[in-house]
């Protein structure tokens, strides 16, 4: 029998429908539910309809229904959606795997709050790649914390709506926590006009919007006389869903808690001394 019963929020989106292909050919796991906005199309239709298969369960809009037969909640949607699934999952018991990113202080409040009531992994990339690119900047930035600028340059498709990135802003706080800085007094999102020497202690960000580009970040610590690049670029949105399908299988042993994919991973005891 299948040990992880997992419902997908965003079922029709490209994100869900990743996730839904992918469960369905997981041997360990059972699509217990899949879960869309009221008035979408796909309401009412086999979750597996577009692959042309059954998948067994329906898509619904009614939370109660969408996750009455589900341990874990998979959520790659939007902020106020995600925090409406949070508030449910908390009270029933349902465990959450949070990919959305474009959470403002409170929505990441919340969802804090929540983990006091049920097993949570949020993090703003699922990517196994990314987070082990995220423990190699840190590494770096102690290495570069003189002498060196750091920009971060992040590049996605055109539909993307949030700005930077989750992925790109969490880069900037892992960078600015191991340089001992507040990112949020040294972060510097627009450069137009006459702007001035540039500050040594900023972390830049640069924007690029276009096409179907899935995600490519890239940090650069520029130096006098030398340039250092740590880049990741993902080619398929199939990354994510593995990512947080070992998220589901470390929270199997969890009832409570607030993770991260450096948990999942068993990336933070890497580098210290």
């Amino acid at each position: 029998m299948p040990s992880l019963k997992i419902a997908v929020a965003g079922a029709s989106g490209r994100m869900g429908r990743m996730l839904i292909e992918t469960l369905l050919q997981t041997p360990e796991v059972q699509l217990a539910g899949a879960l869309d906005v009221p008035g979408s199309p796909a309401v009412g239709q086999d979750a597996g309809a577009f692959l042309g298969r059954a998948a067994g369960c329906a898509i619904e809009s009614d939370l109660g229904r969408a996750l009455r037969d589900a341990d874990y909640l998979i959520d790659f949607t939007r902020p106020e959606g995600t925090l409406a699934h949070v508030a449910y999952c908390a009270e029933h018991g349902i465990k959450m795997i949070i990919g959305t990113t474009g959470f403002d202080a409170a929505g990441k409040a919340a969802i804090a709050a929540a983990a006091e009531k049920t097993a949570i992994v949020f993090a703003p990339n699922m990517s196994v790649g990314v987070n082990v690119t995220m423990k190699l900047l840190e590494m770096a930035a102690r290495s570069f914390s003189e002498g060196y600028d750091i920009e971060i340059i992040e590049a996605h498709h055109r539909h993307k709506v949030d700005a930077p990135s989750g992925t790109a802003l969490k880069m900037g706080e892992v960078i600015a926590g191991a340089l001992g800085r507040d990112l949020d007094q040294v972060a510097v999102y627009d450069r137009h006009g006459i702007t001035g020497e540039r500050d040594p202690s900023s972390i830049g960000f640069a924007t690029i919007r276009g096409g179907d580009i899935v995600g490519d970040h890239t940090v650069l610590f520029a130096g006098i006389g030398e340039r250092i690049e740590i880049s990741h670029k993902s080619a398929s949105r199939v990354t994510y869903v593995h990512g947080a399908l070992r998220a589901a299988r470390f929270l199997s042993a969890k009832s409570t808690g607030l993770f991260d994919m450096q948990d999942v991973l068993d990336l933070k005891r890497l580098g210290q001394s």
